[in-house]
């Protein structure tokens, strides 16, 4: 509990009515999407960057860990509290600093929302690329903790690359500007591209400057069924290595397919399908056909069952209507998911699948994949009940050959949710020592006390 000296000073700086100590909102803010929690010692929602310049100093003073939070959104334990921590909630700090549309470029705090950013981008004819699938609630704080990506980052890329500079606090108080308001910057060390990823364990960000393109004239989507998950990867390959790049590439496997059926929404989908892809193009609405024709060919080989194409809004609705039930789908299988995020180089993607089969089979675990296949990037869901211990002894034993498989393949542990404290374990068996040594070298120098984020991003020495 905060010592009632400790607090008087918290509110002395930012009002009783932003400083929390209360049962009941510790309680909300224990934990992120992780099905773990714990409690704060307090909350905290600073309004300004003065303010969180202030926090930081006082939690130096009184060595109190700091870990950052926007939405809660987070899978991997990104933002749930330690023990002894203070959560500093960036809801209050929502506002639009600067938008400059002549020179393609948004100032926004940390609260913003996602999808509010490229509907501000939209009014105008331009748009913020990266689109996370919680981009209707996210916030772009998280978003930038975790270099979060989405469907668009395989012809656009992920958060990191839409970030032209940042302003932060490091972890003993000290305020930095890094990158700037250009595209081509060569000045300094690229700090900004170091902090974006870097989970609120060196710096908590209080404001960024954001990067905006044209938004495409026109998009049109495929929906395209296979008659096994081979075949799909097969045809993933061939797009990738052909010259029009899709604006998004969706797979769902044979499992997510089963889901589906099981749940009454594969309507449409010929009889054998066993995967489907998603494919989008967009750009001056007169190329769009040709860039759907070139997919097209590209995807036609052995396996296929059936393509569909929808150049209207509704249309691209339609298509999309099996996919959009799969959240759901999924509880019916478990009501607890165990989501791996991980990648691999997309011509062994199909490895991946045929890896993620046989684990699945030789552990009795259901195992649903989909995900970002123009980026060999897949969420690997374990359906198990948290009540069955046996089963969940056998998830964890699958999960471990999981991370085995994909490193083998020359793949990563994370494409895009991040490690937070449920992967941190595993990062020592993808990165060798010196680069590890190296990492925790950065992390002192940002943040000398260890306060910010403590028990994340880095595997335990």
């Amino acid at each position: 509990m905060l010592n009632s000296a400790i607090l008087a000073e918290f509110i002395a700086l930012l009002g009783v009515d932003r400083v929390f100590v209360d049962p009941e909102t510790l309680t909300l803010y224990a934990s992120d999407e992780t099905p773990k929690s714990c409690l704060p010692d307090g909350v905290l929602f600073p309004a300004s960057h003065d303010e969180v310049v202030a926090i930081v100093k006082l939690a130096n003073q009184h060595h109190l860990a700091l870990v950052a939070r926007g939405a809660g959104s987070g899978n991997v334990g990104g933002a749930m509290p330690v023990i002894g921590s203070l959560v500093v909630s960036f809801e209050c700090m929502t506002r639009i600093l600067e938008f400059d549309p002549a020179n393609r470029l948004v100032v926004v705090e940390p609260g913003v929302v996602t999808n509010d950013i490229d509907a501000l981008a939209n009014s105008v004819g331009l748009m913020y690329a990266p689109d996370p699938g919680s981009g209707a609630y996210c916030r772009i704080g998280g978003n930038l903790a975790m270099n979060a990506a989405g469907p668009r980052c395989v012809k656009y890329g992920a958060t990191r690359d839409h970030v032209l500079g940042l302003r932060a606090v490091t972890g003993d108080g000290r305020e930095i500007r890094v990158g700037g308001r250009t595209t081509k910057y060569a000045t300094a060390y690229d700090l900004t591209r170091l902090l974006v990823g870097s989970e609120g364990t060196l710096a908590l960000i209080t404001e960024a400057t954001l990067k905006l393109i044209p938004a495409p004239e026109s998009i049109a989507t495929l929906r395209i069924c296979f008659s096994s998950n081979a075949s799909a990867c097969a045809a993933v390959s061939r797009v990738m290595a052909q010259s029009v790049v899709p604006s998004a590439l969706e797979f769902m496997d044979r499992r997510a397919i089963e889901a589906i059926r099981e749940y009454g929404a594969a309507e449409g989908l010929p009889a054998g399908t066993q995967a489907v892809l998603m494919v989008e193009a967009d750009g001056v609405a007169a190329d769009v056909p040709r860039q759907i024709v070139a997919l097209e060919n590209a995807l036609a080989g052995e396996g296929l069952l059936e393509i569909q194409s929808g150049f209207t809004a509704s249309d691209i609705a339609g298509l999309w209507i099996a996919r959009k039930s799969l959240s759901h789908a999924v509880k019916k299988i478990a009501p607890l998911k165990i989501n791996e995020d991980v990648v691999v180089p997309v011509a062994r993607l199909a490895n991946l699948v045929n890896a993620i089969d046989g684990l699945g089979k030789f552990h009795r675990v259901p195992i649903v994949s989909f995900g970002h296949a123009g980026n060999g990037n897949l969420h690997v869901n374990l359906m198990v009940h948290a009540d069955d211990a046996d089963e969940m002894v056998r998830a964890r034993a699958c999960r471990d050959a999981l991370i085995e498989a994909v490193l083998g393949l020359g793949g990563s542990l994370s494409g895009e949710h991040g490690i937070g404290s449920e992967k941190r374990a595993y990062v020592g068996r993808e990165l060798d020592a010196s680069t590890l040594a190296m990492m925790r070298d950065v992390k002192q120098l940002f943040d000398p006390r260890g306060l910010l984020n403590p028990g994340k991003k880095l595997p335990d020495v």
